[in-house]
């Protein structure tokens, strides 16, 4: 337009046109036909091998008033009462299912507990008194259907703040009792049905020895959903875990913290605790063999060793389904004074949203991991300083470890940077894997921590959660 010539006049866009401009695109998350992104159909199991006794399903109730097509009522039960233990999240605000399954567990003093029946689309959370009613009532149905007043462990993820439609829920619990099976669609149905944000159902399977009986097999199952609002202390998610192996109720706890805290409390997505953290882990000895009855037994140092490992990989499929993510981070802290500060120089690295950001955007910025090693281990106001110099700066040092085998990429040495060669750099965070090695050179001690990146997807996502 020549100079002088402005012209201007107001742009009119029809109902549909603005509709179309406020609705948002989301390029990470999961189709809108409800299918599984390309890229996630490796984490998705087809086939497995499940433990002796215990039978799932998955079934429709339309917790959420628009939802018929995806399964959101999910039944794990065993054929016999079983041993159980299980890790709730710290969040002041407790769910209702929380409390009424932590309360059953202690008074059951983790003996015969024999199902789990889990709900998505409503958290039932900050829901007052009727919300214990209704995770107490959804207990009870299951109860009895399986024929074992006391027995049930309930779990519920969504929305916070809104009454479960419990009625719905009730008339179902039989449906999802008749629908129980074994078979490998059965597990997987199952865990599609605890999903909520989630873009695919996280279902893992094991088989292992013991050293008392090294001529039997048994196996251990666990699904797990969780996408966002993923932090310690617990890491929205809940975990299911079950084994045939002969775990007692007295030791069964110690071998799920152990592992919950080298895995669930290992991850982040975006630094938020929910308020319905919940893993539970069920042994009902089906496959026979020695119980494990004491901590001290070689045989219960090999099962932790399994159950460990085996967490570690179901949660890490949490932040490979990241909200909006497009890279698995691993952010490994070595040469530590302590376990303690290098778990969290790792967490605090693992939620930097500068970290984040410029990994998502492939940009080499180490100065923010440096950034947030610095301030990890500051006391908040008004607290005692810990004077134990845990971080010295001409000690440590930051590199990027490349996923494909290659050589490390040294960025900062001894407190020195390097000439960072930028191609290589980019190359390296082209990678949809990724791990951050921090060294601090005070001790040998370490930690590790899965993250993820993030993305506009996130705020996308996040944004119109309820709607």
């Amino acid at each position: 337009m020549a100079s002088g010539s402005c012209l201007w006049r107001p742009l009119t866009l029809s109902k549909a046109q603005l509709a179309a401009q406020v609705k948002q695109v989301r390029n990470y998350s999961a189709p809108t036909n409800g299918s599984i992104p390309a890229a996630k159909k490796k984490y998705v199991p087809t086939s497995g091998t499940y433990p002796k006794g215990f039978s799932v399903s998955g079934v429709i109730v339309g917790v959420k008033p628009n939802n018929t097509t995806k399964p959101d009522l999910a039944f794990v039960t065993s054929d016999r009462p079983c041993a159980a233990a299980a890790v709730f999240t710290k969040n002041k605000f407790q769910a209702a299912p929380v409390t009424f399954s932590r309360d059953l567990l202690k008074n059951k003093k983790n003996r015969g507990i024999q199902s789990v029946i889990v709900n998505s689309g409503c958290a039932n959370a900050v829901t007052g008194k009727g919300g214990l009613e209704d995770a107490a009532k959804m207990a009870h149905e299951a109860d009895r259907c399986v024929g074992n007043e006391g027995s049930t462990i309930v779990m519920s993820t969504g929305v916070i703040g809104q009454r479960l439609p419990i009625n719905k829920i009730l008339r179902n619990v039989p449906t999802a009792h008749r629908s129980l099976g074994t078979s490998h669609e059965d597990w997987l149905t199952c865990a599609k049905a605890i999903c909520t944000t989630d873009t695919f159902p996280k279902l893992i399977s094991r088989t292992f020895t013991l050293p008392s009986s090294p001529s039997t097999t048994y196996s251990i199952a666990g699904m797990t959903k969780g996408a966002g609002m993923i932090h310690p202390n617990m890491a929205t998610l809940l975990g299911i875990i079950a084994t045939d192996a002969p775990i007692s109720a007295d030791v069964l706890p110690v071998a799920l913290k152990y592992a919950v805290d080298r895995s669930f409390n290992s991850i982040t997505i975006d630094g938020d605790t929910s308020t319905n953290d919940t893993v539970a882990l069920l042994a009902n000895g089906a496959a026979g063999g020695k119980e494990i009855t004491s901590t001290s037994e070689e045989d219960f140092a090999a099962f932790q060793s399994v159950l460990t490992d085996f967490s570690a990989e179901l949660a890490q499929l949490i932040v490979r389904d990241g909200e909006g993510a497009t890279k698995f981070v691993t952010i490994r802290v070595v040469e530590s004074a302590s376990e303690e500060a290098a778990r969290k120089i790792a967490s605090t690295i693992a939620r930097s949203p500068l970290v984040k950001t410029a990994l998502y955007g492939k940009d080499a910025n180490w100065g923010r991991i440096l950034c947030a090693t610095g301030y990890s281990l500051i006391s908040e106001p008004g607290q005692e300083i810990n004077e134990v110099s845990e971080i010295v700066p001409e000690k440590t040092s930051v590199s990027f470890i490349p996923t494909d085998g290659s050589a490390e990429l040294k960025l900062l040495v001894n407190g020195e940077p390097e000439m960072v060669d930028e191609a290589r750099a980019a190359e390296i965070l082209e990678f949809e894997d990724l791990e951050i090695l921090v060294r601090l050179g005070t001790g040998d001690k370490q930690a590790t921590y899965w993250t993820c990146d993030y993305s506009h997807e996130y705020i996308t996502i996040n944004g119109d959660y309820r709607t």
